[in-house]
């Protein structure tokens, strides 16, 4: 069946499965305190040692990871989280797949309110904007642009965090640490598609990126999930100096999908 054919529970139940055994084959039968055998076709556990660990059949468990219509308790998805060792976060994703949590947000953006629009504005000269779930930029002011160079363009669409960092060959350049930003990145972005099954915006984001992207081909598959937060970016000016950043998240009252990102002042340029 396509990919379009697929109703949306129909994608959910594939993307739990895809992100079970996404996490099954990172934990190798050493660290589940598991006798090794010489051969392993499969990395990381074999399904029937993973139901062994949480507890459950081999046989329900293999159900869940081939995507088919069984509903998981809560008790069921807590073991299989501890047996997963997941975090927090991750737990949480897991929840949101089995359908035992809220999706946050409806299908399609939603608006950006004039007062929340003219905030970047009120933090010149620090760094500012405003994006919502798909890292559409929404509102900035133009230290954004500066600190930023080509993620404004001429194409008619809004700026997109997302697109830039992938797509646009002087991200490379002006983020320090291109690779880990960009791989955090994309597992936000995993994250939210998740909390937003059946929403066409994600769909469209994340094929634009797999088509632009080798590293979106790569990485994708890995199921890296992340949520939004702060913390420090280092970014690279024209002159070629590198600063380092502060920056913090903000979600906007009453809208789950906007945040605000706010950049403190650098440090001195350091080579």
């Amino acid at each position: 069946m396509s990919e379009s054919a697929l109703s949306d529970t129909q994608r959910q139940r594939r993307e739990l499965a895809a992100f079970l055994r996404s996490r099954r084959e990172l934990i190798t039968p050493r660290e589940a305190g598991l006798p090794s055998t010489r051969r392993r076709r499969t990395p990381g556990l074999r399904r029937e040692e993973l139901a062994v660990l949480a507890g459950m059949s081999a046989t329900w468990y293999t159900y869940l990871e081939q995507g088919r219509d069984v509903r998981a308790s809560d008790q069921v998805l807590d073991a299989l989280a501890s047996a997963l060792r997941l975090d927090a976060h991750e737990r949480d994703h897991l929840f949101r797949l089995a359908g035992r949590a809220p999706a946050t947000g409806e299908p399609g953006p939603e608006p950006l309110d004039p007062e929340v629009a003219a905030v970047p504005l009120l933090l010149q000269p620090h760094p500012a904007y405003v994006v919502d779930g798909t890292y559409d930029v929404l509102s900035h002011n133009p230290a954004t642009e500066r600190a930023f160079p080509g993620l404004v363009t001429a194409d008619g669409r809004p700026p997109n965090f997302a697109r830039w960092t992938f797509l646009d060959p002087r991200a490379r350049e002006v983020l320090a640490d291109w690779e880990p930003e960009a791989r955090g990145l994309l597992a936000r972005v995993r994250t939210l598609a998740g909390s937003h099954p059946g929403d066409p915006r994600f769909g469209r984001l994340v094929d634009e990126l797999h088509e632009g992207s080798s590293e979106v081909r790569e990485w994708w598959p890995r199921y890296e999930v992340e949520a939004r937060g702060g913390g420090h970016k280092r970014l690279r000016s024209p002159d070629g100096g590198v600063a380092t950043y502060a920056y913090t998240a903000f979600h906007v009252a009453g809208r789950p999908e906007h945040t605000l990102v706010i950049y403190a002042a650098p440090s001195a340029p350091g080579p």
